[in-house]
């Protein structure tokens, strides 16, 4: 009998992210408090934010002129007309709306509320509404990561940058994952015998999805302070892919 096992460690000890911090540090200063040194084969989830905040991605609304269509939707969704000009401005599409409501197709692809944009865990200063974006491009982020951490460590690692999105059909947020690097972000299992031997005829698992999924739980959404986590025993092909693969092409996709 085979014994599967997989650990997920949340790094203890991550202080507060600033534009221009040196995530490779944080990590590593993070595996040192939980007593853990980088293998070749780990696999670290980081939470979005922590990755936005060290590449300054801030807006002060203060700052945002919003636009005729911006005031307009506004109106509709009974959201602040500048934040609703930072969400097109990193929309490629609206999709749905209502009052409260402003889903829209992300400039990266993914389908998501105000474009990913929050206030929630942002530091506000002199009174002035601050809120972060997603990272410009979250799968250079990872690269650059993993890049980082094999020149200080020589570990080949990958990283999953995540964040917590709901989804069509389910209630409720759940960790998915917007940037990969060193792993598969979607596994195809077409072809494939299952117990009786019959070939699986759909099966795609959003493999770095699940990942993220996982992490988030330890990465909790309020005041845990834990968004770094170490994946270790996970068996991976050692494929990279962009975790733009798990979005589902517009004209497969029933909800749009």
């Amino acid at each position: 009998m085979t014994v599967r096992r997989l650990t997920l460690t949340a790094l203890p000890g991550i202080p507060l992210v600033r534009p221009g911090d040196d995530l490779c540090r944080i990590v590593l200063d993070g595996l040192a408090a939980a007593g853990e040194s980088l293998q070749t084969g780990d696999v670290l989830v980081l939470a979005q934010k922590i990755v936005s905040k060290s590449e300054g991605r801030y807006a002060r609304l203060s700052e945002v002129n919003p636009s005729a269509r911006a005031v307009a939707l506004a109106a509709e969704v009974d959201k602040d007309p500048r934040l609703v000009e930072l969400i097109l401005s990193e929309a490629s599409e609206v999709v749905r709306h209502r009052p409260g409501v402003l889903i829209v197709a992300h400039r990266l692809g993914f389908v998501l509320a105000n474009a990913g944009i929050d206030h929630s865990n942002v530091e506000q200063e002199d009174g002035d509404e601050t809120v972060l974006m997603l990272p410009e491009n979250p799968d250079g982020s990872a690269a650059a990561l993993a890049a980082g951490l094999h020149e200080r460590t020589g570990a080949e690692v990958a990283v999953v940058i995540n964040d917590s999105l709901g989804r069509a059909w389910r209630n409720g947020s759940v960790g998915i994952a917007i940037g990969t690097h060193g792993l598969e972000a979607l596994v195809d299992l077409r072809g494939k015998a299952d117990l009786f031997g019959r070939p699986l005829q759909v099966t795609l698992v959003g493999f770095a999805d699940e990942l993220a999924a996982a992490a988030s739980l330890l990465q909790g959404q309020a005041a845990e302070g834990t968004p770094i986590v170490l994946v270790r025993g996970l068996p991976r092909s050692g494929v990279s892919a962009s975790a733009t693969e798990l979005v589902r092409a517009k004209d497969q996709d029933l909800f749009r």
